[in-house]
């Protein structure tokens, strides 16, 4: 059985795999494009699941878990080639939104 992997163990993965079989990382710039368009392809998956439209047979073959697992590779390689270290970066997200929301969704009659 593998293994639970963490955020910090991901990036590690991730750039060992870029140094070893993807030669390098593509720009940043490249990557924001990369990500952009994994993001969409999410995106049609959950319109044509949840939402009105229907399924083309060219998007039968496609799986949700698999497009949002391409989201996190992608994101991983930018915050990898911009140094910035995820696991930390959550955290403290987690804090400010844990301060800033505590109240505020139980609150809001909207999600009552």
């Amino acid at each position: 059985m593998v293994k639970d992997i963490t955020i910090r163990e991901s990036q590690k993965i991730v750039d060992d795999w870029i140094q070893e079989i993807g030669v390098r990382y593509f720009s940043e710039l490249t990557n924001l494009a990369q990500l952009v368009e994994e993001v969409g392809e999410v995106a049609r998956i959950i319109s044509r699941t949840y939402g009105d439209q229907s399924f083309k047979d060219s998007d039968l073959d496609k799986n949700l878990g698999e497009e949002l697992a391409d989201v996190l590779f992608v994101l991983i390689c930018l915050a990898n080639q911009t140094g910035i270290d995820l696991t930390e970066e959550f955290k403290k997200g987690m804090e400010k939104r844990t301060r800033r929301d505590f109240d505020r969704h139980r609150n809001n009659e909207k999600l009552k």
